[in-house]
């Protein structure tokens, strides 16, 4: 096999390995030539998508809470009426829509089309427990008016928010507050609603999802199934995996398999000689 550069120069040699990356972070020279590689080699290509990555919501209040980050709340992302995504941590909201460790994982769940985000601001508490905080916080601000009621509640930048997206006059006392719209401002709380409308780009993306499809690959050695003495090793593989590592290891391991591999034959071929 050889490779051609693009001064016109040639590169022979019996084995080669592809670890040329995804489209993620092109700054760092990401163009995923890799993947034109592989497909004029025969190799199938499962389109690649960004991965681990912000969320692009509908709803401009989310803009207003631009730079607010919000600890220990828990997510779910619904598709197609399912849902395919659950998580608890902390997540950021930004001038497009939202971001943070929590909604990065979620990203990676998304397909195209569009999907819902609940929020949940209390997980640590059933809707009949924190409506009964509720009505305690109510009692101890009794002759205030609502939206200067959830101090104890809610970050200062968040309560004009919660407040517009309740219904709830903002100046009406909280004694006023009748039992029906607390009940329905508690399940606002459990479950708010965001609709997403996108991902932000490979730009912004932390991995590329996608790539060179596993099934034209020896798992065992990562050498092409199709191209004797080709391999394949890191994201240009379609092989992705939740933060916390896990993705570095993948690069690890099947860098570290080609590489081994590669070497392996080359030590058989030298020692037929």
């Amino acid at each position: 096999m050889q490779v051609l550069l693009g001064d016109g120069r040639k590169i022979r040699g019996d084995r080669g390995i592809i670890c040329t990356g995804g489209l993620s972070y092109p700054s760092t020279g990401s163009t995923g030539d890799g993947y034109r590689f592989a497909e004029k080699t025969g190799h199938r290509v499962v389109e690649p998508r960004p991965a681990l990555v912000p969320l692009e919501v509908k709803e401009p209040w989310c803009g207003r809470l631009m730079g607010l980050s919000l600890r220990n709340v828990s997510l779910q992302m619904v598709c197609g009426g399912r849902k395919v995504y659950e998580g608890f941590g902390e997540m950021l909201f930004t001038h497009f829509g939202v971001s943070g460790p929590l909604v990065l994982t979620a990203g990676s769940y998304y397909k195209k089309g569009g999907a819902g985000l609940l929020l949940d601001l209390k997980p640590a508490m059933e809707e009949e427990q924190l409506d009964r905080r509720l009505l305690r916080d109510f009692e101890e601000n009794r002759n205030r008016q609502f939206k200067n009621a959830l101090g104890a509640l809610f970050p200062a930048k968040l309560i004009p928010v919660m407040v517009a997206l309740s219904g709830i006059c903002p100046d009406k006392k909280v004694n006023e507050v009748t039992r029906e719209e607390r009940r329905a401002f508690v399940k606002l709380m459990k479950g708010l609603p965001l609709t997403v409308t996108g991902t932000r780009g490979f730009e912004e993306a932390i991995i590329t999802g996608g790539g060179v499809s596993v099934k034209d690959v020896n798992p065992s050695t990562m050498e092409s199934k199709k191209v004797k003495g080709l391999y394949f090793a890191g994201e240009i593989l379609d092989l992705d995996a939740l933060t916390g590592g896990f993705n570095l290891q993948i690069a690890w391991s099947t860098g570290h398999l080609a590489g081994q591999n590669g070497r392996k034959k080359e030590n058989d071929l030298q020692g037929s000689d």
